[in-house]
């Protein structure tokens, strides 16, 4: 029998036929000498720090490992794309990375609006989401078992707000969210919040993504006169009302959930950041009080980065749940054995910051941390 060479349509068939195999998908494009992953996130635009400061943190750590042979043997490398905030750019970028890149998982991920765009992507491929900077619901419920958070929700950020603001006897509070489903996700875990204790928000405005335009936002605060706002936005914003609510002569506090980037928002506000007050999810990284966050100091000033900030040692600690994972995934991973082997962290000590993750379980943690900007934009807890 005479064997023929395959024709172009036979060829381009045997092609569709492997790039769709699940069992090639689970696999995960690896190479003998190192593992990619990337990362889709604001580097340009209003909520660039967010992104930019995530990546830093993660190429610290991975840079220390790399420095200490890598993971059996495979050294580490971040492949960043910028969506600058914007959904249809953050859907483009992770196909871009699946496809281009060939990123073995991804990391670090910046957004609400932007990751529920990435999703249908993320499960088409079948591909780990380690990490993305968001706390929303949506990304929580239904169960989804790409992803795999390393922060409190939003829901639980919230509740630590108005739990604290309500202990204190603040029962007028308003809030102040991005008009999309951030923003949304946000508002709900305040009403939600209220609810509990018998009390709805005193007022609720917005403002557009990627925009500074508070105008119609500050005209209900000053005429609702809150005791309280609870902001729900980016760094540029939040910044922007609060300085012309203080120049207008508002007296109430502010109070912003951890994704508003809290080292830039406060060089945002400058002298009118004292008294601003900010949920956290990671430890305080200025103080080298735990285990972790020596590590993490210590590892930012080998890569020559002064700046410390709550953002950066978020993105150290995703790749440090990465860099675990993969150890337990095995000499020869797959996207399908690091799922697995996430899922094998059980109250798992990053330096005495715990998560632990389950088959019907990607939460991570629940760590939720009051800070508030002091003098010269310096944090207190």
């Amino acid at each position: 029998m005479t064997l023929r060479p395959p024709t172009r349509r036979n060829a381009m068939a045997l092609l569709a036929a492997c790039v769709a195999s699940p069992a090639l998908r689970a696999a995960g494009p690896t190479s003998s000498s190192e593992i990619v992953l990337g990362q889709f996130a604001a580097h340009s635009g209003p909520a660039a720090e967010l992104g930019r400061r995530m990546k830093v943190g993660i190429e610290t750590c991975f840079s220390d490992v790399n420095a200490a042979g890598g993971v059996h043997g495979r050294t580490l490398r971040l492949v960043a794309r910028d969506d600058g905030y914007e959904p249809e750019r953050a859907a483009a970028a992770c196909k871009q990375l699946i496809a281009e890149d060939r990123v073995f998982a991804l990391i670090g991920s910046v957004g609400t609006p932007t990751n529920i765009a990435a999703v249908p992507a993320i499960n088409a491929e079948g591909i780990p989401l380690i990490g993305p900077f968001t706390g929303a619901q949506a990304l929580r419920e239904p169960f989804n078992r790409n992803i795999f958070h390393v922060r409190a929700s939003y829901f639980d950020e919230t509740e630590r707000i108005v739990e604290h603001l309500t202990t204190l006897g603040n029962r007028k509070i308003g809030v102040f969210y991005q008009n999309d489903s951030y923003g949304m996700a946000g508002l709900a875990g305040v009403k939600r919040a209220m609810d509990k204790r018998g009390l709805q928000p005193a007022m609720a405005a917005t403002v557009e993504r990627n925009t500074v335009d508070v105008a119609a936002a500050l005209k209900q605060v000053l005429a609702a006169q809150p005791e309280a706002v609870v902001q729900i936005s980016a760094y540029k914003s939040c910044a922007a009302l609060i300085k012309q609510a203080r120049a207008a002569g508002y007296g109430g506090q502010f109070f912003n959930v951890s994704f508003v980037g809290s080292k830039a928002l406060s060089d945002q506000l400058g002298d009118s950041g004292p008294g601003v007050v900010i949920s956290q999810v990671v430890p305080f990284p200025y103080s080298p009080a735990s285990a972790l966050v020596r590590d993490y100091q210590l590892h930012m000033a080998k890569a020559g980065h002064k700046e410390l900030d709550f953002s950066s040692l978020e993105g150290y600690i995703a790749a440090k749940v990465v860099v675990e994972g993969l150890r337990r995934a095995g000499k020869a991973p797959t996207r399908e054995s690091l799922v697995a082997a996430l899922e094998t962290f059980q109250r798992w000590d990053a330096g005495g910051f715990y998560l632990s993750y389950s088959a019907g379980n990607h939460e991570g943690s629940r760590f939720t941390d009051l800070t508030i900007i002091g003098r010269e934009g310096r944090f207190v807890r």
